[in-house]
Formats: structure tokens, C-alpha cells, sequence
């Protein structure tokens, strides 16, 4: 079946078995490779995209579910003014260590900080953050400085 969708706002056309995961085309089809298989169960987040403005597990998504829709990832994000605030927030507070789910981490902070901006929020609390994150799991950082990184990135938010 012929699929398309926009990737990283661009027009993207594959054709792909519908229910094949957006993950396995992403990866392995359209050299999206920041995005990462962790437990292929929808339960780790490294496999996170953004789907029409909300966090979701490519894992878990049929890419016959995207035709016509948003799709962002890490390699898109990246190239915005917004997503290298994120990025290098995570760099300041060192919210970085092996690096396996640092492209969801992004994304996922990425999405709350829009939804809160566009809800003309004037804090982010811990409490946000740390739910913000719950469904992406890190081994490396203890997530203290993951929540570092969010909040620094959220003071310079306003400004851009």
C-alpha cells in the first residue's frame, strides 16, 4: 500500500504493508535511525515520535496509521530553534549519558514544554516534568538531571 505523510515536514511517500510499526519503516526505510527500539512494547520510549503535536511510541503505531498526518523525529526536531534549546539543555545539566534514550527524552520535553506554552503557562513544575517523562525509561542518569535540563530550557523558552 502506497503511505503518505509528512516526516519532519516534508512530504513523504513509501509504500509499506499498513500494518508494519512506523518504528521498523522509520529506521529502516527512511534512515530516521535517532529513534530506537528499546523493549518493542510501547513501554520504554525510546522509540518516541511526535504524531500531529503528541508523544507516541512508534513501536506500538501502524504506519497505516500515519497517512496524511505530522509526523517529527529527533532528526527533524534537531533542526529547530526549539529543539536545540532542549538538546542543549540536556548538555548544560550533563542529562546525557549513554545516550540509547535521549531522543525520546527530547521529544517528550519538546511536547510539554509546547502544551505549556501554547497554555500560556507561566511555571513548569517538577511534578510536570517528571510526568512529562514517566513513559521514558533511563539506566544512566537518575532523571535529576534530565529535570535539570527541562528546567533550564523552560527559562529560555519564552524568548524564542
Amino acid at each position: 500500500m502506497m503511505i503518505e505523510f509528512y516526516l519532519n515536514e516534508k512530504l513523504t511517500r513509501i509504500e509499506s504493508d499498513p500494518m508494519q510499526s512506523l518504528l521498523n519503516v522509520l529506521r529502516d526505510n527512511l534512515n530516521q535511525t535517532a529513534t530506537k527500539e528499546g523493549c518493542g512494547e510501547g513501554e520504554c520510549g525510546a522509540c518516541s515520535v511526535i504524531f500531529n503535536g503528541e508523544l507516541v511510541n512508534a513501536c506500538m503505531t501502524p504506519i497505516g496509521q500515519v497517512e496524511g498526518e505530522h509526523i517529527t523525529t529527533l532528526e527533524g526536531l534537531r533542526e529547530t530553534v526549539k529543539g536545540k534549546c532542549v538538546i542543549n539543555s540536556l548538555l548544560e545539566a550533563k542529562g546525557v549519558q549513554c545516550g540509547f534514550c535521549t531522543p525520546g527524552m527530547v521529544l517528550a520535553l519538546y511536547v510539554l514544554m509546547e502544551q505549556k506554552y501554547q497554555q500560556h503557562e507561566q511555571g513548569l513544575s517538577e511534578l510536570d516534568i517528571r510526568t512529562a517523562l514517566s513513559g521514558n525509561l533511563c539506566r544512566c542518569t537518575g532523571y535529576s538531571m534530565i529535570v535539570d535540563a527541562a528546567k533550564i530550557a523552560w527559562k529560555q523558552w519564552g524568548q524564542l
